[in-house]
């Protein structure tokens, strides 16, 4: 039963997926953006309410700011203490959930809708959003787990050379900022409430919800989180990030492999680039076995058992981004192939036929990135904090199908410079 209870819930939300999906949209009293899709197939709502409160609105000298007063928000909060929270979801069946990243953080919940069920779970949530605790004893305690694992982080090649990677791509910017033992534990509670007071409000937020709603029960519900919070406004963004300037940064470290980046920023956020980028990525290193990095620098040389790349778009110039791993003798002939299949590819972009294959894979499998609440949520809360057409997914396919070898080659040429790229490596001879 339960096979067959996944496989209708994946046909639904697949059928959903190849109809488009309609997304509502409008403006609580409060001040907050809320995007709606009905799914009546289930009897679940699944909600995310998303801040511009990411590491990137941390205080220089208070890294670790933004993930610490987001990962204790709903330990604690109204009259619930962190074990009457658990423990009430529990005998819900519902399910808190968020995180923190660079440009935004998260608070989430899935619930059934029944009316012994959702009344409730939306209370605890509207408790968080209100009144968290921010108690001083668990602060202590997430403080000590977050400085052992940044500690740990630091023993790790892949982690050191990943927070390197970001403070080399970042120099002068909110985006290079990286959380350390030191900076997390000067943190207060001072420091939690005041970034929560500025950056936790109505005007700041947007909701996204995916379930079986009326427009009218949507709206309520919207009505109760955005109420829940001060009204408040957006905050002031940092200047962008300027024209990456290239650099090498090069850690010793014992690893018998040596960990490998390249990239530099490239791209935002809803940029007019970003379907050509994707398209050319796929041949040049996002579509595996297929891609050029793959074949010329694992299956002509054995320098790799993987490599890849990648674009990500974010509030401002997110990175396009080369990851690999090799004996640590090879790094330097490795990332020298790298980089003349880089240039190669930017000069002379994909093949017709790689274009083609690009095109369908990226296009066929755009419906397996919807099929479930939880990932048509996803999206949904990506097109609201970001700002995207309403109808970017109804149109996504068709952008993908629309993209010309010419649009990859002049897309690519202005935003993957190699005269620009950083490279980091740690273990590399």
């Amino acid at each position: 039963m339960k096979r067959l209870l996944t496989a209708a819930i994946t046909f639904l939300a697949a059928q959903t997926a190849l109809a488009g999906v309609a997304i509502e949209h409008w403006t609580t009293t409060n001040g907050t953006r809320v995007y709606f899709s009905a799914a009546p197939a289930l009897p679940m709502l699944d909600v995310q309410i998303d801040f511009a409160a990411g590491s990137m609105f941390d205080p220089a000298d208070k890294a670790g700011l933004a993930a610490l007063t987001r990962g204790i928000l709903d330990l604690g909060a109204g009259e619930r203490d962190e074990t009457a929270i658990a423990e009430q979801l529990a005998d819900l069946g519902a399910r808190l959930g968020g995180g923190a990243d660079t440009d935004r953080a998260s608070l989430s919940l899935r619930t059934l809708t029944a009316a012994d069920k959702l009344p409730a779970a939306l209370a605890v949530l509207t408790d968080v959003l209100r009144q968290p605790h921010f108690d001083a004893a668990i602060l202590e305690r997430e403080k000590a787990r977050t400085i052992a694992s940044l500690k740990d982080a630091m023993t790790r090649p892949d982690s050191i050379a990943g927070k390197a990677f970001w403070e080399a791509l970042y120099p002068d910017h909110p985006y290079g900022r990286q959380a350390t033992p030191d900076s997390v534990a000067t943190l207060t509670r001072d420091d939690l409430v005041d970034f929560h007071r500025r950056l936790y409000t109505a005007g700041n937020a947007s909701i996204a919800m995916v379930g079986q709603l009326t427009r009218a029960e949507a709206e309520t519900i919207a009505e109760q989180l955005s109420l829940a919070l001060p009204a408040g406004t957006p905050p002031d963004l940092p200047k962008p990030p300027g024209t990456a300037r290239a650099r090498t940064v090069a850690l010793a470290h014992p690893a018998s492999q040596a960990h490998i980046y390249l990239g530099l920023p490239a791209i935002e956020r809803g940029h007019p680039d970003f379907f050509p980028l994707l398209v050319g990525n796929y041949t040049l290193g996002g579509g595996g076995f297929v891609s050029h990095l793959v074949q010329e620098v694992r299956d002509k040389r054995g320098f790799v058992y993987s490599i890849y790349s990648y674009f990500a778009p974010m509030r401002q110039t997110g990175p396009f981004q080369i990851g690999l791993q090799t004996q640590r003798k090879q790094a330097r002939e490795a990332i020298k192939v790298v980089r003349q299949v880089v240039g190669d590819f930017v000069a002379k972009g994909p093949t017709e036929e790689e274009l083609v294959a690009a095109k369908a894979n990226l296009s066929g499998g755009f419906p397996l990135r919807l099929d479930s609440n939880a990932k048509l949520l996803g999206n949904i809360a990506v097109i609201g904090f970001y700002g995207l057409p309403l109808d970017y997914l109804d149109h996504y396919r068709a952008r993908v199908e629309a993209v010309t070898a010419d649009e990859v080659r002049a897309a690519f040429a202005r935003h993957v410079r190699l005269g620009n790229m950083v490279t980091v490596t740690v273990a590399a001879e």
